[in-house]
C-alpha cells in the first residue's frame, strides 16, 4: 500500500504518542519476531518498534525486512524507532485522510 504525504504525516502524528510494542536486540529479525509482529497486527493497525543499541544491523534494512515479511507499510524510521502500518481488512479503526 502506497501512502500519500498527508496520510504518512497523519500516521506519524498518531505514532508520536505511542510506546514501542517490541524491542529488536542483537539477534535482529528472527522468524519468531516476525510472527510476533504479525500477531500484533491482529489487534493494532499501527505499531512502533524499538531497535536496541546492541543490534548491529542497519535500522532501515530491519524496517524493510519486517515490512516485507508482514506485508505492512513502513511509515517512518527515526533514530532507532520504526513505525509500521497495516490496515484491517474490515472495520478500520484509523481513517486516513484522502
Amino acid at each position: 500500500m502506497e501512502l500519500t504525504s498527508k496520510q504518512r504525516a497523519y500516521l506519524k502524528s498518531l505514532a508520536s504518542t505511542m510506546n514501542p510494542v517490541f524491542q529488536i536486540g542483537k539477534s535482529s529479525v528472527t522468524p519468531e519476531m516476525t510472527h510476533a509482529v504479525e500477531e500484533c497486527f491482529n489487534n493494532n493497525e499501527l505499531i512502533k518498534l524499538n531497535v536496541l543499541k546492541n543490534c548491529d544491523d542497519d535500522v532501515h534494512e530491519i524496517a524493510n525486512v519486517i515490512a516485507d515479511r508482514t506485508r505492512s507499510t513502513l511509515v517512518q524510521v527515526i533514530g532507532k524507532k520504526i513505525v509500521l502500518y497495516k490496515p484491517f481488512k474490515e472495520k478500520q479503526k484509523i481513517i486516513l485522510p484522502k
